[in-house]
């Protein structure tokens, strides 16, 4: 096939299709990098680790074969921070905004998966959004690496400290979990400035770049005219409460369960940080300050809620989104009071929303109980004669690769070469699937579809 049939084929591909391979050309030159001698420090990276590697910095999960400190060399740590920024602002955020640079237009298409993606209400101008969210990373991440730097300098020099500062304000603020340090973060439990940082650029990664921007102007309106009122949208406030709730939920519990426990004999702030981070991390963003094999049973299994949840729409974060856990809250609510209507902050949230919310939430525990029992399969073929916690681990594992976390307790150490592809594949699924899905359903829809007599069955 000549190379003007293969780009003529790429130019009818589905917006779906086109993310998918957005994605999937950036992996796979990520791959070919990391598993050349340049990258690694030693005997060079296996093309299937290489891979591994580059769908986890790429799909923002932190998930690793091979420790990103001392296993790659600075080249190969360059090409997973540069696979992180890419996938955390996505590919779509990255290629809109060359266009823009270069005064290329954008296809009716481009401007539909930038709808699709970015925005929940109608933008006067999505140039201009687009220059706002790349300006927006930038002066964060660029916060996230001097504040970072006050204690990592001190400790590594000035410029291996400004490289770790930033290092990992990148990938905090994008919600990969790579960590330079062999122990993660483990080291800075104690330190109220890394924790405070760390967690602050997980959650505005995490809440999306849309309520970050909303918020901004709302602040910029009101520092102008003090007794003006700004009302901000309804997906702001769902996200803002939401992941507030989330975030104090999960600290006051893993507190709780292992106060007596992983928390024991640790300094009462100490304990604080660590709870609270966990609560904070456990969402998306894979750091983790603490042995997760020292947590219990309980507070493993409230992760894995936590992990489920996610982030939130339009941010660098993965899971089944904020927005879809508090439609299930309100659906439960108004149908319990007799409501045909589902009601949040005195607004109505349209039927088509709901549908695709259940949708996409099915569909994400289908694809990781399929996940699940392929990992039990190729991992596990005696389980008469695996630990207590082999299953809890490939649960954990499963759901951590699908919400593009990163945190595991230790099953990713394990995983021979099928197991590696299937976490390979839930990584991206969990990047780019679920979007591919809303996109199907969003644009499939057919308005004059057959629809015949009603019948009832039972239910429950």
């Amino acid at each position: 096939m000549s190379l003007r049939a293969i780009l003529k084929r790429i130019k009818a591909f589905s917006p779906a299709q086109a993310l998918m391979f957005s994605y999937a050309l950036a992996i796979l030159v990520g791959a070919v990098l990391l598993a050349t001698p340049l990258a690694a420090n030693g005997e060079p990276l296996s093309f299937l680790d290489a891979l591994f590697t580059a769908t986890s910095a790429q799909c923002v999960t932190g998930l690793v074969v091979v420790d990103t400190g001392t296993r790659l060399s600075l080249f190969g740590q360059s090409v997973v921070l540069l696979l992180i920024q890419i996938g955390g602002l996505g590919i779509t955020t990255f290629s809109v905004y060359l266009f823009i640079y270069l005064r290329v237009g954008v296809s009716a298409r481009g401007r539909w998966i930038i709808n699709e993606t970015l925005m929940h209400t109608p933008i006067s101008s999505w140039r201009e959004l687009i220059n706002d969210i790349v300006i927006m990373t930038f002066i964060i991440e660029a916060a996230g690496t001097a504040l970072l730097s006050v204690t990592f300098i001190p400790q590594h020099g000035f410029w291996f400290g400004l490289y770790y500062a930033m290092f990992h304000s990148v990938s905090a603020f994008c919600n990969a979990g790579f960590s330079l340090f062999p122990d993660n973060l483990v080291g800075f439990r104690g330190d109220a400035l890394v924790n405070v940082t760390v967690m602050a650029l997980i959650i505005l990664g995490g809440i999306g770049f849309l309520v970050i921007r909303e918020l901004l102007q709302v602040g910029r309106i009101r520092a102008r005219q003090a007794k003006q009122k700004v009302k901000l949208s309804l997906h702001t406030k769902i996200v803002l409460v939401t992941t507030a709730l989330l975030i104090i939920y999960g600290a006051v519990m893993i507190g709780g369960l292992e106060v007596r426990g992983a928390l024991a004999g640790m300094p009462l702030m100490e304990g604080v940080w660590t709870a609270l981070f966990q609560s904070v991390t456990a969402r998306t963003a894979g750091f983790n300050t603490i042995d997760l094999n020292l947590l219990s049973a309980p507070t493993l299994f409230l992760m894995i809620f936590l992990m489920f949840i996610g982030a939130s729409p339009g941010s660098a974060g993965g899971g089944v989104k904020t927005t879809s856990l508090a439609l299930f809250f309100a659906i439960f609510y108004c149908r319990l009071k007799g409501s045909p209507h589902t009601n949040l902050f005195r607004r109505t949230i349209p039927a088509d929303v709901i549908t695709k919310a259940l949708t996409l939430v099915i569909l994400a525990s289908i694809l990781i109980g399929l996940a699940l029992f392929g990992l039990l399969v190729v991992q596990s073929p005696d389980m008469a004669h695996e630990n207590k916690r082999e299953f809890l681990g490939y649960l954990f594992e499963t759901f951590s690769a699908f919400g593009t976390v990163g945190l595991s307790i230790g099953a990713t150490a394990k995983l021979n070469v099928l197991g590696k592809w299937i976490i390979i594949l839930l990584m991206f699924a969990g990047r780019v699937g679920l979007l591919t899905v809303a996109f199907a359903i969003a644009g499939r829809t057919r308005l004059h579809a057959a629809q015949y007599a009603e019948e009832n069955i039972m239910i429950g």
